[in-house]
């Protein structure tokens, strides 16, 4: 979640991988997040209220600090002996990183942290943010984002690529932390708009679990980073939340300009998985080709991986490999 959407001293519910969630940032700014039910009778507590400090559930009144304890009952009267400390509500651990809220809703701790714009201030906030939701399990929407063939049909668009564009490509590949990572490169002929940096760009392409990409855009002194993060809802929705960094002093000047675009090009992804959904409610058999589906076994790889790894309690061994892919797109 973007940290800017939660102001200090409120709360807000969301709904992540089936489960109701309560954010809440206090009075000092700390960001938590809670299970958003009240064990005494199953009510949201975001239906309650919430002073900067403890949240109190609307229909009797129990309160909760940010950690999920139970710290007032106020139907008990005096000589009412209760133990309080055995009234919990599942505290997720969050973490606020540039300007992003992430919560790990796994077993254990999380096995990583949340990724920071390279080369940006720690504290650096992002300069445009943009959400969208997706109706689609959570491996479509990933496995389309990070599909280098797609571009000149799903994309196509005076400033970007046409058809007439496709050419062949060969980038380099080499494993990440819980991914991999498309190696530094000069931007392909036919995607024009990096030409608005100026310069002769770099970029570098990185995919880690769960479903993060970041693309790291640079122009001698000056950067851009992009963020996508894919945040599974449910089994059949998922939110794509996309971030843009950049230290080009003018580029704010822009933004009425670059936000449609990015938009628009956010949505033709969404249209096109809108339309995949009708044939998969038949349930096909799907098919992933050398090389331009590579990118999507190894994502299928990594989760596997990491899902043995846990269960076998092991180190992660990824089974990306340094690699050449060709295609043409």
């Amino acid at each position: 979640m973007p940290g800017r959407t939660l102001a200090v001293g409120a709360m807000r519910a969301q709904t992540l991988l089936g489960q109701p969630v309560l954010f809440g940032r206090t009075k000092e700014g700390a960001v938590f997040a809670l299970r958003d039910i009240c064990p005494h009778r199953g009510i949201p507590l975001s239906c309650g209220r919430f002073d900067g400090k403890e949240v109190e559930c609307c229909y009797h009144g129990w309160r909760f600090d940010r950690e999920g304890k139970c710290t007032d009952i106020p139907s008990l009267v005096e000589g009412q002996e209760f133990d309080l400390n055995r009234i919990r509500v599942r505290n997720y651990p969050v973490r606020e990183i540039s300007g992003n809220i992430w919560i790990w809703m796994g077993a254990g701790e999380p096995d990583q942290e949340p990724p920071q714009p390279p080369g940006l201030p720690a504290d650096k906030q992002p300069d445009m943010v943009m959400s969208m939701d997706f109706p689609c399990h959570l491996d479509h929407a990933v496995v389309g984002l990070m599909d280098p063939a797609h571009g000149p049909f799903v994309h196509q668009s005076w400033f970007w690529r046409s058809t007439k564009s496709i050419h062949a490509k060969e980038k380099a590949f080499g494993p990440g932390p819980y991914g991999f990572v498309m190696k530094k490169h000069r931007p392909s002929s036919n995607s024009r708009a990096y030409t608005i940096l100026g310069g002769v760009p770099e970029t570098e392409i990185a995919f880690r679990l769960p479903g993060i990409r970041t693309e790291t855009i640079s122009t001698g002194k000056h950067t851009v980073w992009n963020l996508t993060a894919v945040t599974p809802v449910d089994e059949g929705n998922t939110r794509i939340t996309n971030l843009f960094y950049w230290t080009l002093p003018w580029a704010n000047l822009l933004k009425p300009v670059l936000r449609p675009i990015a938009e628009r090009f956010l949505g033709q992804d969404r249209d096109v998985v809108v339309m995949q959904q009708q044939g998969l409610r038949h349930d096909p058999t799907l098919m992933l080709i050398k090389d331009a589906d590579t990118q999507a076994r190894w994502y299928y790889q990594l989760k596997n991986e990491f899902r043995r790894a846990r269960e076998e309690k092991r180190p992660f061994e990824n089974p990306v490999r340094d690699t050449v892919l060709r295609w043409r797109s």
